[in-house]
């Protein structure tokens, strides 16, 4: 009877150790269901949203960032997880696209291997490497002043062939990815690769050499064409006149050039203080092209240069009626005939300035 009642025994206590066991097991399951598996990113009604983990973060500086957002509802359960996986232990910078739903392992997952979300990057209608080097500091790590540092150095021109004044022609509009985290000189490098690229499609190279011109030379008559007119049809015309006057030897007197070197874009009539200003710029006092673009051209003005017209004329002027043509000549008493009309309409217009 004795050895019975052991064995019902040992029986209940088996059966009550297995019970703890399972329940130990469910418990720590659970657990771990909750901190790997369980939605834990609230992004407020929004469907997804960015966090940006600058260059050498610590774990506690992540930690940090994603208190103030509030996007982590439980804290504590993703910290746990997180140093659980070692990511208090090998952080990495960059930015990185959450989404509303997500769970601590998919978050996790991405934040350890690196996973970012580039930055879409939109260059255009830029005049200065300032402006640029703004543009860039807004959606990229990298401060604006490191930028333009970087663009106006004579050493990393000359690395890539180009001066300080030419080095903006990298930057044909588009627009770009980057990693947010990207350095300077690696912005650099990766627009080259862009502008490599960008040279060698739809025969440019070849079109360059056949006028004699570098890439950047054609930029930077790109730049003043565009700067002169918006009416696209009319760019390979006054891409010839240009090319026509610098074959010539003639100045080319072109009133873009006169704004960018006085830094007065708005100026709507060009007078004879404007044309005396002491600038490399000026294209009214010095004979060749300026030292550099005076704006990022779009590729269709640099198309414009690159399949130029084949014309006799020498001079244009914008038309008096104000449409965005312009009236071309081959003579110098035509253009001024043609000029005198558009004088006589901004007088008309009280346009002084």
């Amino acid at each position: 009877m004795g050895s019975v009642k052991q064995k019902r025994s040992v029986k209940k206590i088996a059966v009550i150790v297995a019970v703890a066991l399972f329940g130990v097991a469910m418990f720590f399951g659970l657990r771990l269901y909750t901190n790997m598996f369980m939605p834990n990113v609230d992004l407020k009604g929004e469907k997804h949203a960015h966090i940006l983990i600058p260059t050498g973060s610590s774990y506690d500086d992540v930690i940090a960032i994603l208190k103030e957002k509030g996007y982590i509802k439980n804290l504590e359960r993703f910290q746990k997880y997180a140093e659980e996986k070692g990511y208090d232990k090998k952080v990495k910078p960059g930015r990185y696209k959450l989404i509303s739903g997500m769970s601590n392992r998919r978050m996790l997952n991405m934040l350890i291997s690196g996973s970012q979300d580039p930055a879409r990057v939109y260059i255009n209608n830029i005049r200065t490497k300032e402006k640029l080097a703004s543009v860039l500091g807004k959606q990229l790590e990298p401060d604006s002043l490191a930028i333009v540092t970087m663009l106006n150095s004579d050493s990393v021109a000359q690395s890539i062939g180009m001066t300080p004044e030419t080095i903006i022609s990298l930057f044909i509009p588009n627009t770009y990815e980057f990693y947010w985290n990207v350095t300077p000189s690696e912005i650099l490098s990766r627009m080259k690769k862009e502008y490599d690229g960008f040279w060698s499609k739809n025969q440019r190279q070849q079109k360059a050499d056949s006028l004699g011109l570098t890439r950047e030379q054609v930029i930077t008559v790109a730049s003043i064409v565009d700067e002169e007119t918006n009416y696209t049809p009319e760019m390979n015309t006054i891409a010839g006149v240009y090319l026509n006057r610098l074959k010539k030897g003639m100045l080319l007197q072109a009133d873009p050039t006169v704004k960018f070197a006085i830094g007065d874009p708005t100026i709507r009539r060009i007078l004879n203080k404007h044309l005396t200003f002491d600038s490399p710029y000026n294209t009214y006092m010095y004979q060749g092209l300026p030292p550099g673009p005076i704006a990022l051209p779009s590729i269709e003005a640099i198309d414009a240069v690159l399949n130029r017209a084949n014309t006799p004329y020498l001079y244009f002027c914008a038309k008096a009626d104000f449409s965005g043509a312009h009236a071309f000549a081959v003579t110098k008493e035509e253009h001024e005939k043609n000029a005198k009309l558009y004088q006589a309409a901004l007088n008309k217009r009280n346009i002084k300035k």
